[in-house]
């Protein structure tokens, strides 16, 4: 399997192949090649179907019959290779050559990618692009960079202040307390506090302390698991209880959640029934869902576990052995390598559920969850001693 973007002719071209057959897709026009113009351009592929955006014109190749998964197992090069024979011959029109202009700004399935001289694993015969204070986006939020005899200063937009236009206007004399985020109010010319995880109040400024943790959207936990050196990976095992009037969210995903090769175990509600996802490596994973009877809306606690062996898969809902499967029969991959983090509720500000997820889930989780179990440890997980923002206490 292969995604390859290259410059044809002064055309941009995307190609990819996800073991069945190669895609190509080309701009309709040429770029400009005066050195000194920059294009912004925007290409990737939603399961077998491709697209590609030149400077704002967009262009996809409809999806047919066929693979859907890119599996690559190679490093991301940037504008060139460090041996061609790492090239596909389907990936590239002619004999592959390396790219000669500037590249910056590059994001990767939401990362940002550090093009930096510390940052990449290696490189070779790569420099400085544009050799002045304003090579890169330093000033944030469309502000306009001017130089200066020091270095740089930034213009912003109205909306925005600071020395690289980084602070909305509403939070640039902020109340907000410990470790709070200040999210600006723009109709309201005001802001809100979110909270970090053992704080409340209107500014965040009240110390507080629960065993239970309740959500109230745009809430998340995510726990480090101290032992997962030492974890037998084969055999995972997590339970804990939860309670919510919703038919709908991501209750927790064990898992680093960054991109599609991550391996993971999630529980969640769809449709008000008990949803169990599991990704042992091979990335298609189909959905446990149990639908004997609604979990939402009875102001009721629930006992769910989750019981991982290899690749047979138990769930237990209310001390009931509500699901039994085996996901892959073949034995390829049988161990959840979820690096040790476990999310709750949600993921950090900013990161959509139903865009991590894939789909999968739909929405953060409103509700109360409790006595947090994994493997079979004797204690319980101490949710307070973790990361998370806007989480209170539901004792």
């Amino acid at each position: 399997d292969f995604l390859c973007i290259s410059l044809v002719n002064g055309f941009i071209q995307l190609r990819y192949n996800l073991g069945d057959k190669t895609v190509i897709l080309q701009t309709s026009r040429k770029v400009r090649a005066n050195g000194s113009t920059w294009h912004s351009l925007k290409a990737g592929r939603a399961g077998n179907e491709g697209y590609l955006d030149l400077d704002g014109t967009n262009m996809t190749q409809k999806a047919s019959a066929g693979m859907k998964a890119l599996d690559t197992h190679t490093d991301f090069f940037v504008g060139g290779v460090s041996s061609l024979s790492l090239v596909s011959s389907m990936a590239v029109e002619n004999e592959p050559t390396s790219f000669t202009g500037c590249i910056r700004e590059m994001v990767i399935n939401n990362r940002e990618l550090k093009l930096t001289v510390t940052d990449p694993k290696g490189g070779a015969n790569v420099g400085d692009c544009d050799g002045t204070a304003c090579g890169y986006a330093v000033c944030k939020n469309n502000g306009t960079c001017h130089l200066e005899s020091s270095g740089f200063s930034c213009s912003c937009p109205q909306e925005w202040v600071g020395s690289t236009c980084e602070q909305p206007i509403h939070c640039s004399q902020n109340r907000c307390g410990f470790q709070a985020l200040c999210i600006p109010q723009p109709p309201s010319f005001s802001y809100i506090c979110v909270c970090a995880l053992g704080w409340s109040g209107k500014y965040c400024d009240s110390k507080i302390k629960f065993f239970i943790a309740k959500f109230v959207g745009s809430s998340y936990i995510k726990y480090t698991d101290p032992y997962y050196g030492k974890r037998d990976l084969q055999y995972s095992r997590i339970s804990l209880n939860f309670t919510t009037n919703q038919t709908e969210g991501l209750i927790v995903w064990m898992g680093k959640g960054e991109d599609e090769d991550n391996d993971f175990l999630a529980i969640g509600l769809a449709n008000g029934t008990v949803k169990v996802v599991i990704n042992l490596g091979e990335r298609i994973s189909v959905p446990l869902i149990h639908s004997k009877y609604s979990t939402c809306c009875d102001e009721r606690w629930h006992f769910v576990t989750v019981v991982q062996n290899q690749t047979r898969i138990k769930v237990y809902l209310d001390e009931e052995l509500v699901l039994f499967e085996d996901i892959d029969p073949h034995r390829k991959y049988t161990a959840l390598n979820y690096g040790g983090i476990c999310y709750f509720g949600g993921f950090e500000i900013g990161r959509k559920v139903n865009i991590v997820t894939t789909g999968l889930f739909q929405k953060e989780f409103i509700g109360k969850i409790k006595d947090v179990v994994l493997f079979q440890d004797s204690n319980k997980i101490q949710l307070m001693n973790a990361e998370g923002y806007n989480v209170y206490n539901g004792n």
